[in-house]
């Protein structure tokens, strides 16, 4: 196909399909809107600077960007249509995202509308859940397993120590849109269920001046400034937003404040990019409850304080240079500082020393689930439980005293790097080609500190450390701080620094066969090096370097009937290196309390994922009354070698190791359409099965598993994998009841999964759930917006996170008798608010091709 006909038809494609999207409310004064969004970036760089190549910005309506290419629309860097792209897609849009404005949370659209996406809220704020993607993670949670590669404007947001992923930190109005791309294993290290490409705004897509002011249930207060403007060849984008409520359990605040900008400069062959980001965060009281606590009061909490705060800054260059007709360059370079520190009140788990010790009298950690290792005498494996303070002094026991910890961890990471990617359009023996080749390189140092100081639970759950304690009298010791165990095992204070350094090289070519039939392949080589130094002369085994390097392939079809049907399929290979947490703390004798401690390690493998993808997808532009449906239909299959998760260990739910496992498997089914009647309706379905199981024999340890064997619980090759429902189904509407007010209406419903810890599949599950919202707008004036958003409608009381606790006595006055332990979801909550945009006549944001839901 040449360069016009394929102008020609993106062209039509845009008229066809803008004219059955809805034009109800403005978006942004002189905004301009994604473009065909069926054409799709394959790798992290992209298209260039800002994402806004000629491709990307068809659909305008008559707008003129001044500094916009003339001529024939060019594909840039890895951009693809849709039709041509061997795997699944799926997009998220400025539309969908407004749709949850008042959550101020990107996950709650993922949650509520993209096909196999289920959220775990394990910390009882929705905007640190757990986004789950046909089984693999993202989390934010330091020590979740992390199994999808997150990229903004290029750059990789997995955090240097953990891989954690930050979406809250990402101001949800400042993005123009996201795409999840599976099968790829160009987007590098992690990318194993899967890459999040997120691309923002610049002022070459958005011009304008807005602000928003929202709030409601809980003592929410929220609310952005939005601006962005072209002069000549120069581009400016700002948005700065702030966000704080109560949250709707005890001493369970959160508080979120970012800033975003971007300076842009655009010629007709070359554009370039300054981005800068700065974003802090606040939250109380994350963690899961018993459910003999929550079954009294659902607002219940366990042990505080619990208080999480993190910071992140980054400046990015980014840009590219048409070299020629059929070839162009592009790349960015970044610096990242990232920040947390925990302040975690915890079960102290200590006891008087055993009389088979030479300390007994004094307090010694509790030595249930260690064994004497080879050699080691019954006296000299009691001994190294005892407890010692910074000093090296003892702390005398004291009878009938629930002793706590307060614990403490500082990570802070620097990163930095950058990627250069070429391109090429040339054609290959007479047949249109597309050839792409970058390499990346992303270093960091890092820094991991953590010590406990002991304290006393108080018949409140409060923890203290004043040893004149009101409830108890004087407690000897209370207030010790940098506590260890003799032996260093189970407790211990940390220091850690180190570094890693990722190296990726690929390359990927998509040849036309016939004007039907395309051909991609490629590969990446992945190279890890990560090394950790103790700095404490606790944890020696914590000294190591480790390197791992595999090159991942990557063959596919596509095959396009006609408008209405393609067919695609695909086969890819993929890996992730063990972070440096796991790394260190892979020792089952010597267990983390997670993310407090870094001990020995014991060397993982990496983990290698191979994964088969086939479905059909299409769109019908005259569709029964006149409307558009756009479909599609897939299934796929995930196989991992060496995965690694997490295994509690006894005394303490947050003590844990890593491990790798012989092989594990996600396979499943989605099906999704959404039907658009102009203008007055829009209506999307999806159902979703994943199926995510254990393909191995062994037993593995969960000691408050209520029906292990001792402690140890037996995995058998089927066992599903905890947390994960099989079945999801998300509908929902949105109507216009007059030109101006427009309201919605959508579900989402979950099947049951088993608690984490439950990997043998004995134990009730969590139950099914489902949960309802209502949207609405209404447009005053041409100016003025006001808007409300109710979640969970129907206030059903449901958990997206379980696990299990030790049963016993917490204080003298609450105990444990059910082990199950829940973050139950946020109930009936009511959010309203208002938008104001900026001058004489707003003109609307153009309307958004519906084919993104190929």
């Amino acid at each position: 196909m040449s360069l016009r006909a394929l102008r020609s038809s993106l062209v039509a494609s845009a008229s066809v399909l803008g004219g059955v999207m809805l034009p109800c409310a403005a978006q942004a004064q002189n905004a301009v809107t994604l473009g065909e969004i069926s054409v799709v970036s394959t790798s992290p760089v992209g298209a260039g600077g800002g994402n806004s190549s000629g491709a990307q910005n068809l659909n305008t309506l008559g707008q003129v960007v001044p500094t916009a290419p003339v001529g024939p629309v060019r594909l840039r860097g890895s951009e693809q249509p849709l039709n041509k792209i061997p795997s699944t897609v799926e997009t998220v849009t400025p539309r969908q995202i407004d749709v949850d404005r008042g959550t101020d949370n990107i996950l709650a659209t993922f949650a509520r509308e993209t096909p196999g996406v289920n959220l775990n809220d394990s910390q009882g704020t929705a905007n640190r859940a757990d986004l789950n993607y046909r089984g693999f993670t993202a989390s934010s949670v330091q020590g979740v397993p992390q199994g999808l590669a997150v990229y903004q404007n290029g750059i990789r947001i997995n955090e240097a120590f953990g891989d954690v992923v930050n979406f809250d930190l990402i101001p949800p109005q400042a993005i123009q849109r996201i795409d999840v791309v599976t099968g790829n294993p160009v987007f590098g290290l992690n990318a194993i269920g899967g890459a999040v490409n997120i691309q923002m705004k610049n002022g070459f897509t958005w011009q304008g001046t807005e602000i928003t002011a929202f709030g409601g249930s809980d003592g929410r207060t929220a609310g952005y400034l939005e601006y962005g403007k072209v002069s000549d060849n120069w581009s400016l984008y700002f948005t700065g937003d702030g966000f704080n409520d109560r949250g709707w359990r005890y001493e369970n605040p959160a508080t979120i404040g970012r800033l975003y900008g971007d300076i842009g400069y655009r010629s007709q062959d070359s554009e370039f990019h300054l981005i800068g980001l700065a974003a802090r965060s606040f939250y109380g009281a994350a963690a899961a409850t018993p459910v003999d606590f929550t079954h009294v009061d659902p607002r219940a909490i366990f042990t505080y304080p619990q208080t999480q705060t993190t910071e992140v800054g980054s400046i990015q260059l980014t840009g590219r240079v048409d070299i020629s007709p059929t070839w162009d360059l592009a790349g960015n370079a970044y610096f990242r500082r990232f920040s947390e520190s925990y302040v975690d009140g915890n079960d102290g788990n200590f006891e008087q020393c055993s009389s088979r010790s030479s300390f007994r009298g004094f307090l010694c950690f509790q030595d249930d689930g260690f064994s004497p290792s080879a050699g080691q005498s019954q006296l000299a494996f009691r001994n190294q439980f005892l407890l010692l303070g910074q000093q090296n002094q003892r702390i005398p026991y004291r009878a009938n005293i629930p002793y706590g910890t307060i614990d403490t961890t500082q990570t802070q990471a620097t990163g930095y790097g950058g990627s250069l990617q070429a391109a090429n359009r040339d054609r290959i023996f007479g047949l249109p080609n597309t050839f792409v080749i970058g390499g990346s390189v992303d270093a960091a140092d890092f820094s991991f500190k953590s010590q406990s100081q002991l304290g006393v639970i108080n018949p409140n759950l409060s923890i203290t450390t004043d040893p004149n304690n009101p409830y108890y009298g004087n407690i000897p010791g209370l207030g010790t701080e940098m506590i260890r165990t003799l032996g260093a095992i189970g407790i211990a204070p940390t220091s850690v620094q180190g570094s890693n350094l990722y190296l990726g090289l690929y390359a990927t070519d998509t040849l036309d066969l016939t004007d039907r039939l395309s051909l991609t392949a490629g590969f990446r080589l992945n190279y890890a090096h990560i090394q950790t130094r103790d700095l404490t002369g606790f944890s020696p085994d914590v000294n190591a370097t480790n390197e791992f390097f595999k090159v991942n392939p990557l063959a596919g079809l596509t095959y396009q009937f006609d408008p209405a049907l393609n067919l695609y399929g695909s086969y890819s290979e993929s890996n992730r290196a063990p972070t440096p947490l796991e790394l260190a703390c892979a020792n089952p004798n010597q267990p983390c309390l997670l993310p407090n401690s870094l001990v020995a390690d014991p060397p993982l493998k990496q983990v290698t994922g191979q994964t088969y993808e086939v479905g059909f997808r299409g769109v019908i532009p005259s569709f029964l009354t006149g409307g558009a449906l756009t479909y599609k239909a897939g299934v796929f299959r995930t196989d991992l070698k060496n995965d690694i998760i997490q295994i509690a260990v006894s005394g303490n739910a947050a003590r844990a190791y890593y491990t790798n496992v012989p092989a594990t498997r996600r396979q499943g089914i989605e099906v999704s359409a959404e039907y658009v009647v102009n203008p007055d309706l829009l209506v999307y379905a999806n159902y979703a099965l994943i199926d995510a199981t254990y393909q191995f024999n062994d037993t593995l340890s969960s000691p408050n598993n209520p029906l292990s064997d001792d402690g140890a619980i037996f995995v058998k090759k089927g066992n599903k994998i905890p947390l994960i429902p099989d079945h999801q189904i998300k509908a929902g509407f949105e109507y216009n009841i007059t030109p101006n007010w427009r309201f919605g209406l959508n579900v989402s419903a979950f099947s049951s999964s088993y608690f984490r810890g439950d990997d043998s599949n004995l134990n009730r599950k969590l139950p099914a759930y489902y949960v309802m919202n209502f949207t609405t707008k209404y447009q005053v004036t041409k100016n003025l917006e006001i808007f409300g958003l109710i979640t969970n409608l129907t206030n059903n009381r449901y958990a997206t996170f379980g696990t299990f606790a030790e049963t016993g006595a917490v204080t003298n006055s609450l105990s444990i008798s059910d082990p199950r332990t829940t973050t139950l979801a946020q109930p009936l909550s009511v959010y309203a608010g208002l938008t104001y945009r900026f001058g004489p006549d707003p003109v609307a944001m153009a309307p958004e091709p519906i084919i993104r839901k190929y």
